[in-house]
């Protein structure tokens, strides 16, 4: 449940409420928005809790939280939340721009592509260094050579570093590169790396399972959240369907809905949704229409040489495009890049 501060109440009142709240065995969480402050009470609900912080001195009301996933739900935070990671910011009104190749090939190739991506308006680079791979034979990436491949980049350009981590183990020495720590869709319900990645302090970037439905996907970052990370970014990168024409079906319904149900940034991956290079212009601006928060798109100098998923990755050319076409899209819906 949530407790709604009166506009006044004092820093007393609300410690005091706090106190109350932790002394029924639940855990309470101090929400402060622009014209008022709720308290949060996260746990298991008692009869008679609700009556009890009612009559609290500077309360206003007491509601029960609906859904299942508490602190990502837009009714415990109406506020947005904005994730933050040297330059990149993720949220309010500028769209975040995230590039770079599926997997870190060489310190020559990702500093060169960093620099590229920077000048055409990036503000993260992604890149693999631990790569999930279906094929044990494919190429697994370059471990932690890959992400001092990636720092230097990062000293080269100052972009923010976001790649993925996949193993609870892997996480601190993941979190000494990067600046945000991603989260596989084959990983979405790994709940120890979930928790580790909250323990960390670093930002998460989470995508969707590919079967995954929204609710089993918020409470996959609910993990996160639960263990005092607030910085989690929600990741859309298309379902498995019954549909062949593409890799996946890249629902974009799903934007609005989690913009919706929760106060979490929500970013679209249209290579990964899509997995054909010919068609992430397009589901890039629309995913700016749909009220993206961000991009996270696969970009390499030569494609068709590249270590993996080069059939869905564009050239740095076609990415320059594509910026100049989601910036026109991103002024119609009052937003920019």
């Amino acid at each position: 449940m949530i407790v709604v501060m009166k506009p006044d109440a004092t820093g007393t009142q609300i410690e005091t409420m706090t106190q109350q709240i932790s002394a029924m065995g639940l855990t309470p969480q101090v929400i402060k928005g622009e014209h008022q402050t709720v308290v949060a009470a996260l746990g298991q609900e008692r009869p008679g809790m609700a009556e009890s912080l009612e009559v609290g001195e500077g309360v206003e009301k007491v509601l029960p939280i609906m859904a299942p996933y508490k602190r990502a739900s837009s009714e415990i935070k109406k506020d947005r939340t904005v994730v933050k990671a040297l330059g990149l910011e993720i949220g309010g009104t500028k769209i975040a721009m995230i590039a770079g190749p599926c997997s870190v090939e060489s310190e020559e190739q990702i500093v060169s592509i960093a620099k590229k991506l920077r000048d055409l308006g990036a503000t993260g680079l992604r890149g693999g260094a631990f790569k999930p791979r279906t094929s044990p034979y494919s190429f697994q990436g370059h471990k932690e050579e890959g992400l001092r491949m990636l720092a230097a980049a990062r000293a080269e350009t100052g972009l923010a570093i976001v790649t993925e981590v996949m193993a609870p183990e892997h996480v601190p020495m993941v979190a000494e590169y990067a600046d945000v720590l991603q989260i596989g869709a084959r990983n979405m319900q790994n709940y120890q790396l979930l928790q580790a990645v909250g323990d960390s302090g670093k930002p998460a970037l989470l995508k969707r399972g590919m079967s995954a439905t929204i609710e089993e996907f918020l409470l996959a970052a609910e993990y996160i959240l639960d263990r005092g990370n607030p910085d989690v970014v929600l990741c859309e990168r298309g379902v498995r369907t019954f549909e062949d024409h593409t890799r996946f079906t890249l629902p974009l319904a799903t934007v609005a809905y989690l913009n919706e149900k929760s106060h979490l940034p929500v970013v679209v991956d249209p290579s990964h949704g899509t997995g054909k290079a010919s068609l992430v212009a397009s589901m890039s601006k629309a995913s700016v229409a749909a009220g993206a928060d961000g991009l996270i798109i696969e970009v390499h100098e030569d494609p068709k040489k590249a270590a993996s998923d080069g059939a869905q990755t564009i050239t740095p050319a076609a990415f320059g495009q594509l910026m100049a076409q989601c910036r026109r899209v991103a002024e119609a819906v009052d937003r920019s890049l």
